[in-house]
């Protein structure tokens, strides 16, 4: 496993009506009453390991039976409780603050033909559970376990699993939520520790359940040792697949001491990081690709990003425009000399 500078991922998701806000993934609940409408992100990565800090905010509505499925690119290795302020800081060094003036039962265990469990935990009044399994193992265990998948589900399932089998499925738990006080609209931040040398961040998942036209909205943060490279490509600043690069900056060493100092961020650098915000707002018919990073020179993967199968081999860099040169006279100078040993035959 290659080493990889960089700085752990985040995300958050917030809600600008009634209902649960999940991160990174696509939502699922009985009679799909319950929407996802604004994801928030942070991927960082150091020493080849992905931190993955995801905010659910709870909601009194659905008995409590609505949950996620986030795509992964690897297993992780913990999942615990995270910081308390670290994706509302994030938010707010782009967006300063106006001045003044999961159900009762636990998860059922796998059968035969269904996902493979890896791991179980509790944070707080959300079940988690790491899943791995093709896009069909894990779209029936989700259904065994009460989960409401709409129609695009099998696709979107299988568009992950040929890339990275694991999954992971939270639903909040209503008898934990209510034991806890847990008042509506309050988040519950969970830290993955992902061992990866594929880093990407799950971006499609987001238009699960959408209609073609409904426009997707989300936010991902980025911070590195250095200026990442993207795939989609976000040429500063600008547009690119439904991706707004609005940030592309040294990190303040204010903002990294303040995140470094919240729960659990204390791997996090206090100086010398790069900062990169991008803002998602696409039609969710256009939402058909993730997002994929490559650090120092290393050329983002198309199968990362999805625009292309693992299955499948991705067309090599053309070779430059001096390498044409040299064989075109190579080629030349054999046809020469090849004329010259016929003439002195005959």
């Amino acid at each position: 496993m290659r080493v990889l500078k960089v700085v752990p991922a985040i995300v958050v998701v917030m809600v600008v009506g009634a209902g649960p806000v999940l991160a990174c993934g696509g939502l699922v609940a009985p009679n799909g009453s319950v929407n996802l409408t604004k994801t928030t992100t942070l991927a960082a990565y150091v020493d080849g390991v992905e931190h993955y800090v995801t905010a659910f905010e709870f909601t009194g509505a659905g008995g409590g039976k609505f949950g996620s499925i986030v795509p992964l690119p690897d297993v992780p290795t913990d999942v615990t409780r995270a910081g308390r302020w670290t994706l509302q800081r994030l938010v707010e060094e782009v967006r300063p603050p106006e001045p003044f003036g999961a159900s009762e039962e636990a998860f059922r265990s796998s059968s035969g033909d269904s996902a493979e469990v890896l791991m179980t935990t509790r944070v707080s009044a959300l079940d988690i559970v790491i899943l791995r399994g093709g896009g069909d193992e894990v779209g029936r265990w989700a259904k065994d376990n009460g989960f409401f998948l709409p129609p695009d589900a099998p696709e979107t399932l299988d568009f992950y699993a040929e890339r990275s089998p694991i999954f992971m499925a939270v639903r909040f738990n209503l008898a934990r939520a209510q034991d806890r006080d847990l008042q509506s609209g309050e988040g519950i931040p969970v830290h993955l520790t992902i061992p990866t040398d594929s880093p990407w961040v799950p971006l499609r998942i987001l238009a699960l359940g959408r209609q073609a036209d409904e426009v997707v909205e989300a936010d991902v943060f980025l911070l590195n040792e250095s200026q990442p490279e993207l795939m989609p490509s976000t040429e500063a600043p600008g547009s690119s697949q439904g991706l707004i690069l609005e940030r592309s900056e040294e990190a303040s060493e204010l903002l990294l001491t303040d995140l470094a100092g919240d729960r659990g961020m204390e791997w996090l650098p206090t100086e010398d990081m790069w900062l990169d915000y991008i803002r998602i707002s696409t039609p969710a018919s256009e939402l058909d690709h993730d997002l994929a990073i490559g650090f120092d020179g290393t050329v983002p993967s198309p199968v990362d990003a999805g625009f292309a199968l693992a299955s499948t081999t991705v067309p090599a860099e053309p070779p430059p425009l001096w390498v044409w040169i040299v064989a075109g006279l190579a080629g030349v100078l054999i046809l020469v000399a090849t004329d010259r040993i016929m003439a002195s035959k005959r």
